[in-house]
C-alpha cells in the first residue's frame, strides 16, 4: 500500500485548509435547517399532510437513522483493517459513498410523489426518500467530524478547522432561507408553486460541490508500518464480539463526565433550536396572519450568524464556551419572550419589531451551533487519559445518534402536539383559541429546552487552559512518566474532566488489550 496517497499526506493547516474543511458544513448547517425549519413547512404547506404525519416523517427516519449512526462510528473507526479502508482511508472512503447517495436521494425528496406515483403515495414516498437521504447525510458528517483529530494534537490548529467549519456551517444556514426566500417572493405564481423543487436543484448542487471539495482537501492520520502491523495484529471478532464491543465502547462514552455534560448541553439547545425552527412558519403565517413568504424572510437573517461565529472563534480562545453558551442562550431566550410579547400586545404591523427579534436570535443561534463542535475534538482527549484508546469516531457517532434522535422526537412531538392543539394544516383560518395555543408553544417549549442546557453549561470545565494541562499529561504519561509524580495541577483537572479519581486512569493496557489477553 502506498502511504504516499494525498489522503495520508499533511498538509500545512492554514486559513485556506480551514474553510476547506469546514465546507462540508455547507450542506450540514444547511441540512439541519432544512430538516428542522423546511420540511415539516413543506410536507404541511406544500404537500397537505397533516402534522403529526409530517412529523411522523422526520420522526421514524431520524430514529432509523440514528440507530445506523450509532453503529457506524464504529465502523468507520476500525475500516482501515480493509483493503478499501487502506486505500482509500477509513473516513474518506464513506464520505464518497456517502456524497453520491446523498446527491440522488435528496434530489428526489423534492419531486412531488403525485408526478411519480399519482396521489395516495405521499407519505410512504416522502418516508422512504427521506429516510435514505438521512442515511446517507450520517455516512458523510460522522467521518467529517472526526478529521479534525486525524489531521492536527494542536489546539490552535484543531480551533481553525472547527472555526472555519462553524463559519461555513452559518453560512450554509443563510444561503438555504435565502434560496427559499427568494423563490418564495417571485410574482410568477408557477415559481411559487415549483419554489420547493427548484430551491432542492440549487441546494444539491451547491451542496455536492462543498462536499467534495472538503473530501479532498482534508486528510487522515497516516498509516505507518507500525501501524498496520498493530491493527493486523487484532483479533477479527464474531458478529456478537462485534455487537459486544460497539455496546461497550458506546457506554463507556458515558463513563466522560466532560462528555456526559457537553452531550446534554449540546441535546437541549439544539434540540430547542429544532423546536422554534419547526414551529417559526406556523407562528408567522397562521398566529400573526402574514404572508407565506415571510418565514423564509426572516431566516434569512441568519447571516447575522455569520457575524456571531466570527466573533465566537476569537471569545473562543480568549473565554472558553462556557462564556459561549451563557451569551448565546441568554440571547435566545430574550429573543422568544419578543416573539411572544409581539403576538399577544397585538402590534400592528409588527414586520419591523420580528426582524430586529429575529436579528437577536439568529445572533445567539450562530453561537449556539458553534460552540459544541469547537469542543467536541477535545472530548476525546479527556478519555485517552482514561482510557488510553483513540475513540473519536465513536464519540461522534454517539453525539450524532443523541442529536438524531431528540431531533426526530422534537419535530414529531411538534406536529403531535399542533394537532392535539386543534390546528388544521388544510384549513384556512384557525379559531383565535387555536392561535394562542401555537403560539404558546412556540414560545415555552423552546425556552425550557434552552434554559437547561444554560444551568449545564456553568459547570462545565473543558477549556483551552485545562485541554493544555491535559495534554500535557497524557504527554508526560506516554513519554514513560510515572504517575505517582503527577503535578498537583494536573491532578486535579484530569479528576475534574474525567470525573474519576487519579489512580483510576491511564490504565495499564487498553480494553482491547485486555480482551485479547483474556481471551488467549
Amino acid at each position: 500500500m502506498n502511504n504516499n496517497r494525498w489522503v495520508y499526506t499533511p498538509k500545512k493547516i492554514d486559513v485556506k485548509r480551514g474553510v476547506a474543511y469546514g465546507l462540508t458544513d455547507l450542506m450540514g448547517g444547511g441540512w439541519n435547517n432544512i430538516v428542522s425549519g423546511v420540511i415539516f413547512a413543506y410536507l404541511t404547506l406544500s404537500v397537505g399532510l397533516n402534522p403529526a404525519m409530517a412529523g411522523a416523517i422526520t420522526g421514524v427516519a431520524r430514529i432509523f437513522d440514528a440507530i445506523f449512526s450509532l453503529l457506524f462510528g464504529t465502523i468507520t473507526d476500525g475500516f482501515y483493517k480493509t483493503k478499501l479502508g487502506k486505500k482509500y482511508g477509513r473516513r474518506h472512503f464513506w464520505m464518497f459513498v456517502g456524497l453520491i447517495g446523498f446527491a440522488i436521494s435528496f434530489l428526489a425528496f423534492w419531486v412531488p410523489a403525485t408526478a411519480i406515483f399519482g396521489p395516495g403515495h405521499d407519505f410512504v414516498y416522502y418516508l422512504v426518500v427521506y429516510t435514505l437521504t438521512e442515511l446517507f447525510v450520517g455516512m458523510i458528517l460522522i467521518p467529517w467530524e472526526t478529521l479534525p483529530t486525524e489531521m492536527t494534537t494542536d489546539y490552535t490548529k484543531r480551533t481553525i478547522l472547527s472555526g472555519s467549519r462553524m463559519f461555513i456551517s452559518a453560512t450554509g444556514t443563510s444561503l438555504v432561507f435565502f434560496i427559499l426566500a427568494i423563490l418564495q417572493s417571485l410574482p410568477s405564481a408557477e415559481a411559487k408553486k415549483n419554489a420547493y423543487l427548484f430551491a432542492g436543484i440549487l441546494w444539491t448542487i451547491l451542496f455536492v460541490v462543498a462536499i467534495y471539495t472538503s473530501y479532498r482537501m482534508t486528510w487522515e492520520r497516516p498509516l505507518t508500518k507500525e501501524f498496520i502491523a498493530e491493527l493486523d495484529a487484532r483479533p477479527k471478532l464474531t458478529v456478537g464480539q462485534y455487537i459486544k464491543e460497539t455496546l461497550h465502547d458506546y457506554g463507556q462514552t458515558f463513563r466522560n463526565s466532560a462528555f456526559r455534560k457537553h452531550l446534554t448541553i449540546y441535546i437541549f439547545s439544539f434540540t430547542g433550536k429544532d423546536f422554534y425552527a419547526t414551529l417559526l412558519p406556523t407562528f408567522i403565517v397562521v398566529c400573526m396572519g402574514m404572508a407565506s413568504n415571510i418565514p423564509w424572510v426572516l431566516n434569512a437573517f441568519a447571516v447575522f450568524g455569520i457575524l456571531s461565529t466570527l466573533l465566537a472563534a476569537k471569545l473562543m480562545i480568549t473565554h472558553g464556551p462556557r462564556f459561549l453558551y451563557s451569551i448565546s442562550y441568554i440571547g435566545i431566550i430574550v429573543a422568544l419572550i419578543g416573539y411572544g410579547l409581539t403576538y399577544f400586545l397585538h402590534i400592528h404591523n409588527p414586520l419591523t419589531i420580528l426582524i430586529i427579534i429575529t436579528i437577536v436570535y439568529q445572533l445567539s443561534r450562530g453561537i449556539l451551533e458553534f460552540t459544541p463542535w469547537n469542543v467536541f475534538p477535545f472530548i476525546p482527549d479527556v478519555d485517552h487519559i482514561m482510557t488510553r484508546d483513540d475513540k473519536a469516531g465513536t464519540y461522534a457517532a454517539v453525539m450524532t445518534f443523541f442529536r438524531k434522535s431528540t431531533g426526530a422526537l422534537a419535530t414529531w412531538l411538534a406536529g403531535i402536539l399542533l394537532e392535539e392543539l386543534g390546528y388544521v394544516s388544510t384549513a384556512t383560518t384557525q379559531t383565535a383559541g387555536v392561535t394562542d395555543r401555537v403560539a404558546w408553544l412556540f414560545v415555552v417549549a423552546p425556552i425550557v429546552l434552552i434554559l437547561i442546557a444554560l444551568l449545564v453549561s456553568w459547570t462545565f470545565q473543558l477549556n483551552r487552559q485545562t485541554h493544555k494541562v491535559l495534554q500535557l499529561e497524557i504527554s508526560r504519561l506516554e513519554n514513560g512518566g510515572a504517575k505517582k509524580d503527577v503535578t498537583p495541577e494536573a491532578k486535579k483537572v484530569a479528576e475534574e474532566l474525567t470525573g474519576h479519581p487519579y489512580d483510576k486512569l491511564w490504565p495499564s493496557e487498553t480494553y482491547e488489550e485486555s480482551q485479547t489477553s483474556h481471551n488467549k
